[in-house]
């Protein structure tokens, strides 16, 4: 059973058997915990589109564009580690800012203020209403964890899943194991 409690900066980390293939293997970061509902954005699944290549006069970065969720996939979020410099972000957890002012920010990137390595854009976003998050971790598909720029900006995607477990202690790392599919175990 999940003691923890989701709010923002928190990770939700899904369990091993998950059908929903939006979900299988996710780690979604919540932005925002609130009564009436949860906003958050996968962490490690990237699509293999480029910014700049679908947004019209953006820097050209390295960045990969991560599938952030199903809800509305034809918009653009993004996290970053430069609230200092990009006004009207919101500090979601301790150095990791959601949003902020996109004009400023093509300006930072295209005058290299702001590095590729800070920032992590997604298409789409993850979504509950009021009482389904609490209602799905009751049922236990999602395990809670602790934030960290160090698996938003530096972990690898493909191992994200197994990492967050892993370092949430024994009775995960068990789960961490798991096989993606167990009928080839």
């Amino acid at each position: 059973m999940n003691m923890e409690t989701p709010e923002s900066g928190k990770l939700l980390v899904a369990e091993p058997f998950m059908e929903d293939p939006f979900f299988k293997g996710a780690v979604v970061f919540l932005c925002e915990c609130k009564q009436e509902g949860a906003f958050g954005l996968i962490l490690n699944k990237p699509t293999e589109m480029k910014v700049h290549e679908v947004v019209d006069d953006f820097p050209v970065v390295d960045n990969l564009i991560y599938y952030g969720g199903p809800v509305q996939p034809n918009t653009l979020h993004y996290l970053h580690r430069r609230g200092d410099l990009l006004p009207d972000s919101t500090e979601v957890a301790d150095g990791i800012f959601w949003g902020g002012d996109f004009e400023k920010l093509i300006f930072l990137l295209d005058t290299k203020q702001i590095s590729a390595d800070e920032i992590r854009f997604f298409f789409g976003y993850s979504g509950w209403n009021e009482d389904q998050l609490t209602r799905e971790i009751k049922e236990n598909s999602w395990f809670i964890s602790e934030g960290s720029t160090d698996y938003l900006f530096d972990a690898e995607p493909q191992q994200l899943w197994r990492t967050v477990l892993r370092n949430m202690g024994d009775r995960f790392k068990v789960i961490a194991n798991f096989p993606e599919n167990p009928s080839y175990n």
